[in-house]
């Protein structure tokens, strides 16, 4: 039977054109085949799934080759903080249209993600919508049996860390969308120009994912925003918790605009899209996961401490003082 008797379904097509590239690992099966297989030697197998939204997780103008980066890195972000390597993902996505101006460079970023960050793309599937468009990702991760960090751990006397900096992206966000931190920086196009790639380019901390896994009780990777995802921590773990707010890290960016009352500290505590590590560890081994971050040219820095009890946190200024926070964090609903 020859080939030209078999049609081609313009679905197929797109995928072969766009992501049979991306689909390396020989358990995709070049993407023929409507499953995939993913190998495991006596480890666990970790799943995360997220999805990114037109409108809702991105702006209708974002360039194709920030959202595709954003829907990966989101995902690896939740297996860096489980402690797991990534192992590959499946992609779901909702098109207007399938114009080659938006696909090519969206499936350029994604592969380019996928190489570097060993996540190869393993299947998915490909349908239209009116709009918006919708990008979902499930991402499948390794790690040794019994060794995934969870939210449950966490003990009264552990210290609180978390890497990077906190706020930025929804001061991106806000740059964007010309809030606040839009008129403020009107004369330092660096810090915007940082702040904006901070809320479309999360940076997964996948290189501390063994550090998390033999350091921390627990740990959660910080998307709708610190304040309210160590509640949720907190709560997963019949603990409570004080927050030095002084100590939460900040760019200089963002420290720049909280010195001038440009905005206020519950943008950045419960602004959300940072994608940093949140995790509790004994204090015995705090200096180890810091040390480790150091090593990687991370910072991973001490915020506060876990307490006994079924209270929320309690977030307190230089004072000591607690802040009343109106909104914890980014809901949905």
């Amino acid at each position: 039977m020859t080939q030209d008797k078999y049609q081609i379904s313009g679905e197929d097509s797109l995928i072969a054109r766009y992501f049979k590239p991306l689909a390396t690992d020989p358990g995709a099966f070049g993407l023929v085949d409507d499953a995939a297989i993913l190998r495991s030697a006596g480890e666990d197998i970790v799943v995360t799934t997220d999805a990114v939204v037109e409108g809702v997780h991105y702006l209708v103008t974002d360039p194709p080759d920030a959202i595709a980066r954003k829907a990966l890195r989101v995902n690896l972000s939740d297996l860096a903080a489980k402690g797991a390597v990534p192992a590959g993902f499946v992609l779901t996505l909702a098109l207007r249209s399938k114009e080659d101006a938006w696909l090519r460079p969206f499936a350029d970023a994604l592969g380019e993600d996928a190489k570097s960050f060993a996540c190869p793309l393993l299947g998915g599937d490909t349908v239209s919508t009116p709009g918006p468009q919708m990008v979902s990702i499930t991402a499948f991760g390794r790690v040794p049996q019994g060794r995934m960090v969870g939210r449950t751990g966490a003990q009264p006397g552990d210290r609180i860390l978390v890497t990077g900096t906190i706020g930025d992206a929804a001061l991106g966000l806000d740059v964007l969308t010309g809030g606040a931190a839009a008129g403020a920086l009107t004369s330092d196009p660096a810090a915007r120009d940082f702040l904006v790639s901070r809320y479309h380019v999360p940076q997964p901390r996948n290189v501390l994912a063994q550090a998390v896994r033999d350091h921390a009780t627990a740990a959660m990777d910080v998307s709708d925003g610190l304040a309210g995802d160590l509640t949720k921590l907190c709560a997963a773990s019949g603990v409570s918790a004080t927050v030095e707010v002084a100590n939460v890290p900040l760019s200089a960016a963002a420290a720049s605009l909280i010195a001038r009352n440009a905005v206020c500290v519950e943008t950045l505590l419960a602004g959300g899209d940072d994608y940093e590590v949140l995790c509790t560890v004994p204090p015995a081994q705090s200096d180890a996961l810091i040390a480790a971050g150091r090593t990687a040219g991370l910072a991973v820095t001490a915020i506060g401490t876990i307490i006994e009890g079924g209270a929320p946190p309690r977030f307190l200024d230089g004072q000591g003082q607690e802040l009343i926070l109106k909104r914890l964090s980014y809901s949905h609903f």
